[in-house]
């Protein structure tokens, strides 16, 4: 309890003084970063109308997953590749993609398959870049709430390199120290052999780990240096610094709220936002908790928890809050096996991602993702009384939910169709550990992870497979771009509008009501989408 309410407190801390910053850097003039956009030829006075900053940002993506991909094919030319072979092309592919989305999805294990140059320039570059992408878009929605007959919503390239300069290396080069003062590796170290307890033989790999760490966990990334992520002693070796990794991983998805208040002039939104998420965010930690702590399960009711896959340093609390808090955003972290907790426990992190992963949700992409829901639940409460919807003095069109109902559909589609493709053919079936309901929840989970960029994974299922690198690699690049264009679209949409003037009839957006029926929206939405799948793998399970 204590280890919850500490995080609680300390976000609650941070909330005001890093969502007024975010607000003043993305508010501000260019100032600082003034020689990079000089090299990189940008005119940082000059703001584009959305189909340019959707372009800009397709562009700088693309490029990224060439240069990422090609660091990896080209590995063993290059120096600090401690001695590996270049990556296998389906694996270098479904790697640069996981990356530059944000995904961070990992179909090989990173301390004997990537060398440290690899690891610097092309992941961590990447952590730091596809998050600010994520952030930017964000800015720009809110600018398309804030503006008044507007055609611009900004800069995406002053965008991109305010939000990494400013704001992500400052907190990543703090929590990368905090992490190196807690006992996380930072050296350039290859594999060392050490001799076992057990009189055997085992290689250990150092590597710039404590950099990576931070923007992993800050980026809501979640790729870990090692196998096994967070779980590993060389990244994560105390409970107190599991729960700096937590605190990292909801820093800014629970600051952006503020900002967007203090950009739009109502801190009151800000607030019902944030209320939502963290609702929704409480009810799933303490769920998950709940789960584990009382497993019903022969083993776990003998030992009193469900140990199996998790770190006895950070026991049932510290790894069930981690796997919520790692769900709930877009990290895909894990400092435990998610496959072995139980039925209930596995699919309340699968639900988690359900959601839209909007509690918090990402860098950026939870704020986005949570107003694209308050749009579809002002527009639901229009139909009730028979009103034209508004939301932050904006009218709610035809285009504009058309646009949110287009975001919200594309994750559903990519999951239920991924996971009926996989199961009704060989190459997917063929790498399935386990039969029955688990099974298919193994393949639920990877698509689900995949499409909502989360990057976690069930494990047993084979996924380094070219089948399931191209499948979760397609999954992984329309499940971040298609929603980034629909919701630089809507901002556009509502930039190019005048304020509508509030009456009688306007619904309040900042009442403990809104609260609820958007919450109550977001539950019954993904519950009817994802209840028949999810009564196929982990309840049937769990009812089993």
């Amino acid at each position: 309890m204590f280890f919850i309410a500490s995080l609680i407190l300390a976000l609650a801390l941070v909330h005001k003084p890093l969502g007024d910053y975010m607000a003043r850097v993305y508010s501000g003039p260019p100032g600082r970063e003034r020689v990079l956009y000089r090299l990189l030829g940008v005119r940082p006075d000059i703001e584009q109308r959305w189909p340019a900053y959707a372009r800009a940002l397709l562009a700088f993506s693309l490029i990224s997953v060439l240069v990422v991909y090609g660091l990896q094919r080209l590995q063993h030319h290059l120096l600090l590749s401690l001695g590996f072979d270049a990556v296998p092309t389906h694996v270098a592919w479904n790697t640069a993609i996981s990356f530059v989305t944000n995904t961070n999805w990992q179909a090989y294990a990173g301390e004997n398959t990537l060398g440290h140059l690899v690891q610097m320039s092309g992941l961590a570059v990447q952590n730091f870049v596809s998050a600010a992408v994520g952030m930017s878009v964000a800015v720009a929605l809110i600018r398309g709430f804030a503006r008044r007959g507007s055609e611009t919503i900004g800069n995406f390239w002053v965008d991109l390199i305010q939000g990494t300069v400013r704001i992500l290396l400052p907190i990543a080069f703090i929590g990368a120290l905090i992490l190196v003062a807690g006992g996380v590796v930072q050296n350039f170290t290859g594999p060392h052999e050490i001799a076992t307890l057990a009189g055997g033989t085992q290689h250990l790999t150092g590597g710039p780990v404590a950099s990576q760490e931070a923007i992993k966990e800050l980026g809501t990334n979640g790729g870990g240096f090692y196998n096994t992520n967070s779980a590993h002693p060389f990244e994560n070796p105390q409970t107190w610094t599991n729960w700096i990794e937590i605190f990292l991983l909801l820093l800014i998805p629970f600051s952006f709220p503020r900002t967007f208040g203090r950009m739009i002039g109502q801190l009151r939104q800000g607030y019902a936002i944030l209320a939502v998420m963290a609702t929704l965010a409480l009810l799933s930690v303490i769920l998950l908790n709940v789960f584990e702590l009382s497993g019903k399960a022969i083993v776990p009711q003998a030992v009193g928890a469900a140990m199996e896959g998790k770190e006895t340093r950070f026991g049932v609390a510290g790894s069930a809050t981690f796997a919520a808090a790692t769900t709930l955003t877009s990290t895909g972290a894990v400092n435990s096996a998610h496959d072995s907790f139980t039925p209930l426990g596995g699919m309340m992190t699968l639900l988690n991602m359900m959601l839209g992963e909007v509690a918090p949700g990402g860098t950026g992409s939870g704020l986005y993702g949570m107003l694209i829901l308050a749009v579809i639940t002002v527009f639901i409460a229009g139909l009730m009384v028979g009103r034209t919807p508004e939301y932050l003095g904006k009218r709610i069109s035809a285009r504009e939910i058309k646009l949110a109902s287009l975001y919200f559909l594309v994750t559903p589609v990519l999951v239920l169709t991924g996971t009926g493709v996989a199961m009704a053919n060989r190459a997917g079936l063929a790498a399935m550990l386990n039969a029955g309901p688990h099974g298919f929840s193994e393949i639920l989970y990877a698509f689900t992870s995949a499409a909502n960029n989360n990057g976690s994974a069930f494990a047993g299922v084979t996924v380094n497979t070219p089948w399931y690198c191209v499948a979760l690699g397609l999954c992984m690049a329309f499940g971040r771009f298609l929603p980034i264009i629909f919701v630089l679209a809507l901002a556009g949409s509502l930039a190019r509008q005048q304020a509508v003037p509030v009456s009688a009839g306007t619904l309040p957006t900042h009442r403990p009501q809104f609260v609820g029926l958007v919450a109550g929206v977001t539950v019954i939405l993904v519950a009817l989408t994802f209840l028949p799948a999810l009564a196929l793998g982990p309840l049937a399970e769990g009812v089993h």
